[in-house]
């Protein structure tokens, strides 16, 4: 599950601005990765994550945050400043489970060879009708299947495009939006699969005295429910629409922190109804762990990306990145499904998982310290040009690897714990430890 969301000027300062929380099981490790422009032979084919399709001549320079066993993406950018998040949606229609495009597939296809959001908009639909989409979705989870909604922006504007096996609806974003594991198109679609509206009434899913509406006629309300994306797609409304007028990278990145208001205990509710996710349980809070986050600033001379590398945004920190030159720092290493010391992703976990053993007290030891490293990136990133752009990408890297060790040993230090977790939530994360051999519990 995720919630994705896009606001546009004048609601900005000026700059389209994108963010994204990817949730998914808790071990499923998330790379964050650049494969630079490339030219490919004539002829050429593409093994995505189930399926080979045709390759482009041409692909663009592509920022990733990729769970690692897939080919396809949760979220990502272009050196063209286009940028696409996508979310699991429950539909009427038939899930396929095999030889198709994953939802993530389509999303890392489309940045690589859409120059602008309508572009993309246009490659996504074009591979729905020539490949499908569906595939088994989950890590470990291998019944999940769904289909998918995206947010699709570039420094001119914004789409939500929404799908129900091969249909789609897609509406132009006029100030702000926001998704959540649920259809949110009704009527208000600009553009839409030629048969969408006729699928509907035939299926007697939409009555011939009745206004056509996608997301009332398409839901499997059963699922939805159970996703809990009404709550989470409010609140992200609710965040946006606070900062009218000056949403900037900084209102994003609290948004994706965000767990509603009061104090809050990642062990005291049932659904994932939190937009910075946390998984609790196998049933109702298992693909529900944030495992990255991005928020995206897109100026038309200018784009600029913060990235966790990591899960749970309230416990990391937002590192700036730019699409030209040396992108990423090359230590970062590459996740797979055991706990290891190369990786970011892994090395965040030990914080993670001992904060999460008291979560409220042990957060509060450092916020402060992560809020102030992160206003020191955003001073020194609204000046920085040039070469001086990726020598803050990589001093932002390096004082988040040393903050993390320097907040691990401050946590660590806070033992025993002042407020202990629910025993149900004790027990569902040593599993999770065990699973992925993470051993510093032990």
């Amino acid at each position: 599950m995720c919630d994705t969301f896009v606001a546009l000027p004048p609601h900005t300062g000026g700059a389209v601005v994108f963010g994204k929380n990817s949730d998914r099981e808790p071990n499923e490790a998330q790379a964050l990765e650049y494969h630079p422009p490339a030219r490919h032979p004539s002829g050429a084919r593409l093994r995505c994550t189930y399926i080979e399709i045709d390759q482009a001549r041409d692909t663009f320079g592509v920022l990733l945050c990729r769970p690692f066993w897939m080919w396809g993406a949760e979220m990502g950018a272009n050196e063209r400043g286009v940028v696409i998040g996508n979310e699991a949606v429950f539909t009427r229609m038939p899930t396929v489970r095999e030889k198709v495009l994953t939802g993530m597939d389509l999303l890392r296809l489309a940045l690589e060879r859409a120059a602008t959001a309508d572009q993309a908009l246009e490659t996504i639909t074009a591979l729905l009708h020539d490949h499908g989409q569906g595939g088994r979705c989950g890590y470990r989870d291998r019944r999940l299947a769904y289909h998918n909604s995206f947010i699709i922006a570039d420094p001119a504007g914004a789409w939500v495009l929404e799908t129900a096996g091969p249909l789609w609806a897609a509406r132009r974003v006029t100030r702000r939006a926001a998704i959540s594991n649920r259809l949110s198109i009704g009527a208000d679609f600009d553009r839409a699969h030629p048969q969408l509206v006729a699928t509907a009434r035939r299926r007697g899913w939409c009555r011939p005295s009745e206004s056509f509406d996608f997301a009332r006629c398409f839901s499997d309300r059963f699922m939805t429910f159970f996703a809990a994306g009404g709550r989470r797609r409010g609140r992200s409304l609710e965040l946006l629409d606070h900062q009218q007028g000056r949403f900037d990278a900084a209102a994003a990145m609290a948004l994706l922190r965000d767990h509603g208001p009061g104090e809050y205990r990642p062990d005291g509710h049932l659904l994932l109804d939190r937009i910075c996710a946390h998984a609790a349980n196998p049933l109702t809070r298992h693909a529900a762990q944030t495992t990255g986050s991005l928020v995206a600033v897109l100026h038309p001379q200018q784009q600029q990306y913060w990235v966790t590398g990591t899960a749970a945004p309230c416990t990391g920190l937002f590192k700036p990145v730019w699409l030209e030159g040396d992108v990423l720092p090359p230590d970062l290493g590459t996740p797979g499904p055991r706990c290891d010391a190369e990786s970011l992703w892994w090395r965040h976990e030990r914080l993670h998982r001992l904060v999460l053993e008291d979560f409220s007290h042990r957060l509060g030891l450092y916020r402060r310290d992560r809020n102030r490293l992160e206003a020191g990136w955003q001073q020194a990133a609204r000046t920085a040009s040039g070469r001086e752009r990726f020598a803050l990408t990589q001093k932002a890297f390096a004082q988040a690897r040393q903050a993390t060790e320097e907040w691990i040993q401050q946590v660590s230090a806070s033992r025993p714990a002042r407020c202990r977790a629910a025993w149900p939530y004790r027990f569902y994360w040593r599993r999770q430890n065990r699973l992925a051999d993470v051993r510093w519990h032990r």
